[in-house]
């Protein structure tokens, strides 16, 4: 048996956890430089406040409500969602985080420890509630797609309170059925609209259909799909994670910059977060791509990108620094408004399998970046950070409705009065 555990509009709910006064106000967060809304809690839903909508066509809309809005406080909610993971891992001794909010468990070799899910499930719930107060919804299944199927059902189809069980075929094709088939795993918008043309509407339609068949026309992933749709598991914990092929990291500014100090900033900063991230997955990178333009709904569009070759191919965020400070003058333009720039690493490497060169020495400090990665992800990202990454901070993404830092800036640690 499999169980997804997923929370209720995670970052809504996250805002909602340190501050218990907007607890049952209704509540949104808005995306990157306070854009569009990325997160809306349940309360909000029930006004119909459209989600991935630029909130300047909803600000009225809002304000008419008294909804409560918020930009992303990515710091808070990573924090709150380690927490989260830690506390359902003790219900399962295989557990598989699949996303910030979400997160799979196996059973298997003791499914005859538990005599009811739906029980285990509200167990499950009641922990999570306590330890973070972030509210989630829990299914059951045979395979990874039905728990998914049953997690939707938990949590937005009617008569199911938070925990839905997949674990007969009347349960399955009842919960198939009130399905609509964009909602299953791993089939979408796109897909689902070419299914929908073949008279496939519902989770249960899709099943039904020939796997074979459904793969010649679409793919072996929706073969996959119909498969565990209908309890035959095709997806293994033991499978390796697939190492991303190219890594990148790059942000629009909050508001348009034009002084270089503040773009070689933003290019510090974004050479940071990609050499962290293939350090994490154990890669190097051959070559780096920088790039920066101004808007293009603006006159006069700019944009430049150049690629940097590296002699040794490295993962050390001095080394990607140099290379962009070697690109800077080609990339800057002083009469440019810009508006969005970025780093991104496009030939990566195993790092297991380093190939050296014998007349360029690797520039790459392994053990200095050891300690920046252990510091920083003991007191969170960006505790070290490159100098030129502090020059100035007007590059970065507006953020005007953030709430408070509460569990990683100790001046935001929340003050109780007793």
């Amino acid at each position: 048996m499999f169980a997804l555990v997923d929370a209720v509009s995670f970052y809504a709910s996250a805002e909602k956890v340190f501050d218990p006064t907007i607890r049952k106000r209704p509540v949104v967060v808005l995306t990157n430089n306070d854009g569009c809304i990325c997160a809306v809690c349940p309360i909000a839903k029930k006004l119909n406040i459209p989600k991935f909508e630029p909130y300047f066509k909803v600000k009225a809309q809002l304000d008419k409500y008294n909804v409560v809005v918020r930009s992303s406080n990515y710091e808070l909610y990573a924090d709150l969602s380690a927490r989260m993971m830690n506390e359902i891992s003790r219900f399962s001794d295989n557990q598989y985080i699949y996303s910030i909010d979400e997160s799979f468990l196996n059973f298997t070799g003791f499914n005859h420890l538990i005599n009811d899910w739906n029980e285990y499930g509200h167990t499950i719930r009641k922990a999570v509630w306590r330890k973070t107060k972030i509210p989630v919804g829990v299914g059951f299944g045979p395979t990874a797609t039905l728990a998914k199927a049953a997690n939707h059902a938990a949590k937005k189809l009617p008569g199911f309170d938070g925990v839905a069980v997949i674990n007969n075929e009347l349960s399955r094709k009842r919960i198939l059925k009130l399905m609509s088939v964009e909602d299953v795993w791993g089939v979408g918008r796109r897909i689902s609209k070419k299914l929908k043309l073949m008279d496939i509407h519902t989770a249960l339609d899709l099943a039904n259909q020939p796997a074979k068949l459904m793969r010649k026309q679409f793919s072996v992933v929706l073969e996959r799909t119909i498969n565990e749709l209908n309890g035959t598991p095709c997806l293994s914990w033991d499978d390796v994670k697939q190492k991303k092929k190219e890594v990148y990291s790059t942000r629009s500014f909050g508001e348009r910059i034009t002084d270089p100090h503040s773009l070689r900033a933003a290019f510090a900063a974004h050479c940071n977060i990609v050499a962290r991230k293939l350090r994490k997955q154990g890669s190097l990178a051959k070559r780096i791509v920088i790039f920066a333009h101004s808007s293009p709904f603006e006159d006069h569009y700019y944009k430049r990108s150049f690629i940097y070759e590296f002699p040794v191919a490295s993962n050390d965020v001095s080394v990607f620094s140099n290379a962009v400070k070697h690109l800077f003058l080609n990339i800057y333009s002083p009469n440019v408004r810009f508006q969005k720039c970025g780093v991104g690493a496009i030939e990566l490497e195993d790092e297991m399998y380093r190939q050296g060169d014998l007349f360029n020495l690797s520039q790459d400090k392994p053990e200095l970046m050891k300690c920046l990665d252990t510091i920083n992800q003991r007191f969170g990202n960006d505790t070290l950070k490159l100098a030129s990454e502090k020059q100035t901070s007007f590059w970065r993404m507006r953020r005007e409705f953030l709430s408070p830092k509460y569990t990683t800036r100790w001046s935001d640690i929340p003050r109780i009065k007793c």
